[in-house]
C-alpha cells in the first residue's frame, strides 16, 4: 500500500495551479506559487498523512486514489459521479435498463388490457317481471295514434288521426297524437291520463329498475307520448281556461247505424268517417286527473327543466280550473259516460292535490289534498263496497298511500299530522282487506282477487291493487319498519309482496287454465284479442266501415299479435272465452296495461328498492333552520 503522502505527492505538478478532489468532499488547492518552503510542505503533507491514516478507505476511494496520471482516464470511467453518491458505471446501466425495461413491460401489459376483449361473466337472466315488464310496455307502441315514429317496432301499424280535431268544424285545432283507449280508435282524456300518472308512479319509485332492464328511455317516451298530446287539449300557455278537449271519436251506437269507432270495423290507418271532440266547460274530475298525471310527469322529466316546468304549468292551471269550474265531466246522455263514467271529482282533488304538492313543494296543495271535507267527499270515512279499489274512476286509495309515504319519510307534523295518520291507517287497513284470510274480497279458485265485485274485466283492478301492495311494502322496507298490524296480528311486508306476486303470477299463467293474459308472453295466449288493428291484415287492403265486419266476426286468430296486451281477463270462475267478440274477455286498455307494468316492475329486480328521495325533490326544508350559535362572549 501507498501512503496516503506518496499518493498526493505523484498528483502534484511542477508549475502552474492543478485542482484535485479530496475524497471527502472538498477541493484539494496545490500550487507551486506558493510562498511556502518545500521543507514547510514536507511538514503539513506529513501531517496530512498521519491523519488520512486515521480513516479507513473503502475499495472505490483506494481505487480512485491509487490511479495515477497515465491510467487515470482509463479507470475513472468505470465509475460515475452523481454528486451525492459514486456509484460503478456497469451497476447504473444495468440499473437504468432494467427501470426502462420494467416500464415497457408494464405498457405492454396495459396495451394487452385496453387491446384484448374483456370476457366479463354474463349478467344473470332477467327475471319473469322483467321479461313481462318488456312485452307489456311494447303495447303503448301499438295504441299510437298521430305520426308513427322510426322506433315504433310495430310493423303492422302507420300514421293514423292526422286530421283529429281540424277536422271538426267547432274546434278547428291539431288534437293529433296520444293513445287510443283499447281495441277502437277514440281518444278517452280521463283514462289516458290516469294511465300516464301510474306509468310515471312507477318511473319516480323505480328509475333504477327501469334502466337496469333496458327500458327507462322506452317509458320515457310514452309517458312523453301521452302528456304531449294532453297539453294540446286546452290551452297550456295561459293561466286561465274554460274549456277542455276530452274526448276524440265517438263510440255510441243506440242513435242508429251511423259511422263512427264503435259501429265501424277498420284499421285506425283507415278511418274515413268523422271524428267528432266532446269538450267540456265544467270538469273538475278530468281536469284534477290530467293536473295529476303532468304534474307527475313533470318529476319524471325534472332533467329537462324546460319541459318540466311547461308541465308544471299546464297542471297547476288544470287544477285551478277543476277547483273553479265545479262539475263531473261525463253528464248523463254524453258519450263518455257510456264508456268511462265518473262517479264523482272529489278523489281526484286528493290525488291532483298530491302530486302538485310533490311537483312544485307549493304547501298549500297539502293543504287542499289533507283537507277533512273534501276526503270526507271522497269517501276516506265512510267506506263502500267500492273503497280501497284503485282504478281509473277512483283514486282516494292511491292518494293515501302517496301521502303516507309523506308521513313516514317527512313526517310534516302539524297541521298535517291528523289526516295523514287517518290516512296511514286507513291505507294499513286497505292492505289488510287485500289478504285472503281477512275475506273482505272474494278470491276465484285459482286465486285471483274480484276486486270489482265478480263483474266482467277484473284484471284491471288486480294489477292496480298488485302495484299498491308492491310499493307499499318497499315503502315500509325502505322506513326500516319489518311489517304492519291488522288488528292485534302482525303481519310482514312478505306477506304484502306474495299477495302482490300471486295477483301478477296468476295474469302470467299461474291459473287453472295455464293461459296468460298478456298476448306474447308464455306459450299459450289470447289469439283473438278485441282490436281493430290487430285483428286486420295490413295487405294493401281498404276496408270499408261494415267490409271490416268480416275480420271481426272470423274466428280465425288475428294476423297481428298486439304483443304486451293484457286482455280483461276471466270470469269469476276462472272461465275464459277466447271471442274476438266478447269485448269483455279479450280486449285491452291502457288504464289496465299501465297497472300492469306499475306491478311489474315493482316487483322485477328484489334486490333493488324504491328511490327514497327524488319525489321529494322540489319540496323545501318543513321545518325552519336552527339559528347560528351565538358569538362568544367577551368580558
Amino acid at each position: 500500500m501507498f501512503s496516503y503522502l506518496d499518493i498526493k505527492r505523484r498528483q502534484v505538478v511542477k508549475r502552474g495551479i492543478m485542482y484535485a478532489r479530496d475524497p471527502w468532499g472538498g477541493p484539494l488547492e496545490i500550487s507551486n506559487a506558493d510562498s511556502a518552503t518545500d521543507d514547510d510542505r514536507s511538514r503539513n503533507l506529513r501531517d496530512l498523512d498521519r491523519a488520512a491514516l486515521s480513516r479507513t478507505l473503502d475499495e472505490t476511494q483506494q481505487s480512485w486514489l491509487l490511479a495515477g496520471p497515465g491510467d487515470g482516464g482509463k479507470k475513472k470511467k468505470r465509475y460515475v459521479d452523481l454528486g451525492i453518491v459514486i456509484v460503478s458505471r456497469k451497476l447504473l446501466l444495468w440499473s437504468a435498463a432494467s427501470v426502462l425495461g420494467i416500464g415497457l413491460l408494464i405498457g405492454f401489459i396495459i396495451l394487452i388490457i385496453k387491446v384484448v376483449p374483456h370476457h366479463q361473466p354474463r349478467p344473470p337472466p332477467p327475471d319473469e317481471y322483467t321479461r313481462a315488464l318488456h312485452k307489456a310496455l311494447m303495447f303503448f307502441n301499438a295504441q299510437r295514434s298521430g305520426p308513427m315514429p322510426k322506433h315504433n317496432n310495430v310493423s303492422w301499424r302507420g300514421n293514423s288521426g292526422m286530421r283529429d280535431g281540424l277536422s271538426d268544424d267547432a274546434v278547428r285545432k291539431s288534437l293529433v297524437g296520444g293513445y287510443y283507449d283499447a281495441g277502437d280508435a277514440i281518444k278517452f282524456n280521463f283514462p289516458m291520463s290516469f294511465a300516464m300518472t301510474m306509468l310515471s308512479w312507477s318511473v319516480i319509485e323505480y328509475r333504477e329498475k327501469y334502466e337496469s332492464a333496458g327500458e327507462l328511455q322506452h317509458v320515457k317516451d310514452i309517458i312523453k307520448w301521452g302528456t304531449d298530446y294532453l297539453l294540446k287539449t286546452f290551452n297550456s300557455s295561459a293561466d286561465t281556461i274554460d274549456r277542455i278537449a276530452a274526448q276524440v271519436g265517438q263510440g255510441d251506437t243506440s242513435k242508429g247505424p251511423n259511422p263512427n269507432d264503435h259501429y265501424c270495423w277498420v284499421r285506425p290507418e283507415d278511418i274515413d268517417y268523422p271524428r267528432p271532440v266532446y269538450e267540456c266547460h265544467s270538469c273538475s274530475d278530468l281536469a284534477a286527473e290530467m293536473a295529476a298525471a303532468l304534474a307527475a310527469a313533470s318529476i319524471v322529466f325534472k332533467d329537462s327543466r324546460t319541459y318540466s316546468a311547461k308541465l308544471v304549468h299546464g297542471a297547476r292551471t288544470l287544477f285551478k280550473y277543476a277547483r273553479v269550474e265545479r262539475g263531473r265531466y261525463s253528464p248523463g246522455g254524453s258519450d263518455p259516460s257510456l264508456f268511462y263514467n265518473s262517479s264523482s271529482y272529489w278523489d281526484e282533488y286528493v290525488w291532483g292535490g298530491a302530486w302538485l304538492y310533490y311537483a312544485t313543494g307549493n304547501s298549500s296543495y297539502l293543504q287542499l289534498a289533507t283537507t277533512q271535507g273534501i276526503a270526507k267527499h271522497a269517501g276516506a270515512f265512510w267506506g263502500g263496497p267500492d273503497y280501497g279499489i284503485l282504478s281509473w274512476d277512483n283514486k282516494l286509495i292511491g292518494a293515501q298511500v302517496l301521502l303516507s309515504r309523506l308521513r313516514l319519510f317527512l313526517s310534516p307534523g302539524y297541521p298535517y299530522e291528523e289526516i295523514l295518520r287517518t290516512f296511514h291507517n286507513q291505507t294499513e287497513n286497505v292492505m289488510c282487506s287485500y289478504l285472503p284470510i281477512f275475506r273482505s274480497f272474494n278470491f276465484t279458485k285459482g286465486g285471483l282477487i274480484q276486486l270489482n265485485h265478480g263483474r266482467p274485466q277484473p284484471l284491471q283492478y288486480a294489477v292496480n291493487a298488485a302495484f299498491l301492495a308492491s310499493v307499499y311494502s318497499d315503502y315500509l322496507e325502505a322506513a326500516d319498519t319489518p311489517g304492519w298490524y291488522c288488528g292485534p296480528t302482525f303481519y310482514s311486508i312478505d306477506v304484502l309482496r306474495d299477495f302482490a306476486r300471486s295477483q301478477i303470477d296468476y295474469i302470467l299463467g299461474k291459473n287453472p287454465l295455464k293461459m296468460s293474459y298478456v298476448v306474447g308472453y308464455g306459450s299459450r295466449y289470447p289469439k283473438h284479442v278485441h282490436h281493430r288493428g290487430a285483428s286486420i291484415p295490413k295487405n294493401g287492403v281498404r276496408y270499408t266501415c261494415k267490409g271490416g265486419w268480416k275480420w271481426r266476426n272470423t274466428h280465425s286468430p288475428n294476423p297481428h299479435d298486439i304483443v304486451g296486451a293484457m286482455v280483461a281477463g276471466p270470469d269469476r270462475h276462472d272461465g275464459f272465452k277466447d271471442v274476438r267478440t266478447n269485448y269483455n274477455y279479450t280486449e285491452p286498455t291502457l288504464a289496465g296495461n299501465a297497472g300492469l307494468v306499475a306491478a311489474l316492475v315493482s316487483l322485477s329486480q328484489v334486490n333493488t328498492g324504491i328511490d327514497k328521495n327524488t319525489v321529494f325533490s322540489a319540496i323545501p326544508p318543513l321545518f325552519p333552520a336552527p339559528p347560528p350559535p351565538p358569538t362568544p362572549w367577551k368580558p
